[in-house]
C-alpha cells in the first residue's frame, strides 16, 4: 500500500473558523503552551507548599500534605481532567455552576478546568520532589538558622528553599517536559491543543501522516525550548561545590 502525501493541505482553507488547516494546528500549539504555563505554575506553587508541609515538625500539617500525595499522585491523570470538568461544576452553587456554564468562554472553562486538573496531578509529583531536596540539606543549617536567632518561616525562606531549589530543577525539568506530554490528555475533556488539533485535521482532511507528523515537530519544539531555557537557569543558580559547580 502507497501513501499519499499532501503537504500542501496545511495551506488550504479549514471548513470553519476562517483560517486554513495550518492555523488550525497553530492554535493547538499556542494552547498547549498556555496550558503548560498555568498549569506548571499551579503545580510549582501547590507543590512548593506541601513539600514545605511535608517537612514541618508538625504531624497535622505534614499528614495533609502526606494526604495529598497519596490522593493526587495515585489516580489517573484521565480521572482527575473529568472529575474537575464533569462533577465539579454540578456540585458548587447554581450560581457558580451559572457562571461556569453560561457566561465563561466554552474554550476559557476547558483551560480553567484542565489546568486545575494537570497542575494538582503535577504538584503532588513536585511535592515529593521539593520535600526530598529539603531533606538532603544538611540539618545542620536548619539549626543555624535558628540558632541565628530567625524564625523557622525565615529559615526556610532564606536558607532551606533556596538550596532546595538548585537541588530541585533538573527532576523539574523531566517534570515540566512529562506536562508537556500529559497535556495530550486534555483533549478527552475537550481542550484545544495539538493533539486535539490534529485529530479534527484528520476527520475533516483524511490526511493522518502529515497532521501527526506536524504536531509531532511541535511537541519537540516545545521541549527543546524548555530543556534550553532549565540548563540557563540552572547554570545561572549554581553554586560552587552544589550540584557539580565548578569550585
Amino acid at each position: 500500500m502507497t501513501t499519499s502525501w499532501n503537504w500542501g493541505i496545511f495551506l488550504q482553507p479549514a471548513p470553519f473558523g476562517d483560517t486554513t488547516y495550518l492555523g488550525w494546528l497553530w492554535l493547538g500549539f499556542q494552547m498547549t503552551i498556555l496550558l503548560v504555563i498555568t498549569s506548571g505554575t499551579v503545580a510549582f506553587l501547590i507543590g512548593s507548599l506541601f513539600g514545605v508541609l511535608r517537612t514541618l515538625p508538625n504531624r497535622f500539617l505534614s499528614g495533609l500534605g502526606t494526604s495529598y500525595v497519596e490522593i493526587f499522585r495515585n489516580i489517573p491523570l484521565i480521572i482527575h481532567l473529568f472529575f474537575w470538568v464533569e462533577v465539579v461544576p454540578a456540585l458548587v452553587p447554581e450560581s457558580i455552576r451559572d457562571w461556569l456554564y453560561n457566561d465563561l468562554d466554552p474554550m476559557v472553562f476547558t483551560l480553567l478546568m484542565s489546568t486545575i486538573g494537570l497542575g494538582l496531578f503535577t504538584g503532588a509529583r513536585i511535592c515529593e520532589q521539593v520535600r526530598a531536596a529539603i531533606q538532603s540539606i544538611p540539618a545542620g543549617q536548619r539549626s543555624a538558622g535558628i540558632a541565628l536567632g530567625l524564625t523557622l518561616k525565615q529559615t526556610y525562606l532564606y536558607i532551606l528553599l533556596p538550596n532546595a531549589y538548585r537541588r530541585v530543577l533538573p527532576p523539574l525539568t523531566s517534570e515540566i517536559l512529562n506536562m508537556v506530554k500529559n497535556s495530550a490528555v486534555a483533549s478527552t475533556v475537550g481542550y484545544i491543543e495539538l493533539t486535539k488539533q490534529a485529530n479534527q485535521l484528520l476527520e475533516h482532511a483524511g490526511q493522518p501522516y502529515e497532521s501527526f507528523i506536524a504536531i509531532t515537530f511541535g511537541y519537540v519544539l516545545i521541549n527543546v525550548v524548555i530543556m534550553f531555557t532549565m540548563q540557563y537557569i540552572e547554570k545561572r543558580v549554581r553554586l560552587p561545590g552544589v550540584l557539580g559547580g565548578k569550585s
